[in-house]
């Protein structure tokens, strides 16, 4: 393995595969002092105010001069923000189709399909949290044991609800979550728990939506079924008479074109867009040549990167509404007072990323290289096709629970500082960027990239494995989060606007 990584013949750094002791000789150039790995070196002289390129992008700007050797990291690289020219569907790589590839999954009445077989309780308000835990922590292994086919009783529960407007962005995001979660594939079973009196009306939902109570959808509120226990007594009784009806699922062959993937990543670090996204690109190329779906989410971390997705645009109208929500999010992040440059964490610089512009490009490699079919709302139901985006906030837990509440049946993270994320219904693969975090943290890990860099591994040998395990847990296979019973507080719908 080199010590260093040379991304583009553009770019004026490299990145250190290794740590590098001061006078270490790289690229024809010394090191003037320690390079951590995953960090950057100058490879040449680089003038105050000048670009600094990496990804044959922007990352940032020198704010000191930079000689030749030097490390470039937060102590002389400035974010600045970014004007770009966008252009639609310039860099177009149309999908070779294919055909073939299955799955096993559950095949529902109104023909979705799901990866998992749950019964879900679903609160419109944090006052009913309670009762749906209790409700869910009653049916225990043990009460489940003549159900082989249910996968569990999970309690999807929040933190809001009321104390909000009745319209705009913060109420229709939730109730595009609740929709989401009450007629997810991955569901054989619902049951929705209110208060009575909270803002996020159930009936409203049910009416806005079209949803009809039945056997296996119910609601219900507290102050209806007149109090805390009464309410847990009968949403029990409830639950019991689904489990017969959610046991008789089987699993059955199914087309990839089913599967709708969630595409995701936290605590990034430099190698993340160099192996593990790069890899999950390849396998979402691979999803998509075979009429499946993948989901890039966390908006502010594309930005920076969206003038390469708007390329890929199959029209202007697809790449005019990615460009919208990333000036929403300059507008929202001025009028509270941030930055787009506050997304990386402490941690990701550690990791050698800088910036928020290196962090997306990088971010952005997710999505591989298929035109960019459609751009949806957070908890949008996703329709298209291919590769395709959701608005979302970079906070790992509630952009995947806008991505699960759009129809994701499955979910890709990958991590190169380590992450120890998981979600339901749909079960978490995790991917490691570098070979030492998997070894360190290797029961929370189910791929390792690093080995991309440390074996020789090839993307397409990478994103093959990656897809592969992507039909494996599909068809039941247990992720390593999934096997830790991770999911049941990772349930974080976006809270926007004002708390009243």
């Amino acid at each position: 393995m080199k010590d260093t990584i040379r991304l583009d013949a553009d770019d004026n750094v490299v990145t250190a595969t290794r740590a590098l002791e001061a006078g270490s000789t790289v690229e024809d150039v010394t090191t003037t002092g320690l390079i951590p790995s995953g960090h950057k070196i100058a490879t040449r002289a680089i003038a105050k105010g000048e670009q600094i390129r990496k990804y044959a992008q922007m990352i940032g700007v020198a704010s000191t001069d930079i000689a030749a050797g030097d490390h470039v990291h937060t102590h002389n690289c400035d974010f600045v923000p970014t004007a770009q020219n966008y252009e639609f569907g310039t860099d177009m790589r149309p999908v070779t189709p294919a055909t073939g590839d299955t799955f096993m999954g559950y095949r529902r009445d109104n023909g979705s399909v799901g990866t998992r077989n749950y019964i879900a309780i679903v609160t419109s308000v944090n006052c009913s949290a309670t009762a749906a835990r209790r409700i869910s922590d009653y049916f225990t292994p043990e009460r489940l044991k003549d159900y082989p086919n249910v996968d569990g009783v999970c309690a999807f529960v929040h933190g809001t609800g009321c104390g909000m407007a009745g319209d705009g962005d913060g109420f229709e995001a939730l109730q595009r979550v609740m929709w989401g979660y009450a007629r997810h594939p991955n569901h054989a079973g619902v049951l929705m728990v209110g208060l009575g009196c909270e803002m996020n009306q159930i009936d409203w939902l049910l009416e806005a939506y079209g949803l009809k109570q039945d056997d296996t959808f119910q609601v219900m509120n507290i102050q209806g079924v007149a109090g805390l226990q009464k309410t847990i007594d009968l949403g029990i009784k409830k639950v019991e008479a689904m489990l017969p009806i959610a046991n008789l699922a089987t699993r059955t062959e199914c087309p990839v074109s089913e599967l709708k993937v969630a595409l995701q990543c936290g605590g990034s670090d430099a190698w993340s867009g160099v192996t593990a996204n790069p890899a999950l690109g390849y396998a979402c190329d691979l999803l998509a040549a075979q009429g499946g779906t993948g989901v890039l989410a966390e908006t502010p971390e594309i930005y920076g990167a969206e003038h390469l997705l708007t390329r890929r645009a199959v029209s202007p109208q697809v790449g005019e509404r990615l460009i919208g929500l990333i000036d929403w999010w300059k507008d929202y992040t001025e009028r509270n007072r941030g930055s787009m440059d506050n997304n990386p964490s402490p941690g990701n610089k550690k990791g050698g990323l800088t910036t928020i512009l290196e962090k997306s490009l990088g971010a952005a490699a997710k999505g591989g290289t298929s035109p960019l079919t459609g751009v949806y709302k957070y908890a949008e139901p996703v329709t298209a096709k291919g590769f395709t985006f959701m608005d979302s906030p970079g906070y790992d837990p509630a952009s995947v629970t806008g991505q699960i509440a759009g129809g994701c049946q499955v979910v890709v993270f990958t991590t190169g500082r380590g992450s120890a994320f998981g979600s339901k219904p749909a079960p978490t693969i995790k991917v490691s960027t570098n070979t030492e975090m998997y070894k360190r943290m290797t029961d929370d890990m189910d791929v390792n990239a690093g080995d991309m860099l440390t074996a020789g591994v090839t993307l397409e040998e990478k994103g093959r494995e990656i897809y592969d395990l992507i039909l494996a847990v599909a068809s039941g296979a247990v992720s390593k989060s999934e096997g830790q019973g991770l999911g049941d507080y990772e349930f974080v719908p976006w809270q926007i606007g004002a708390v009243m």
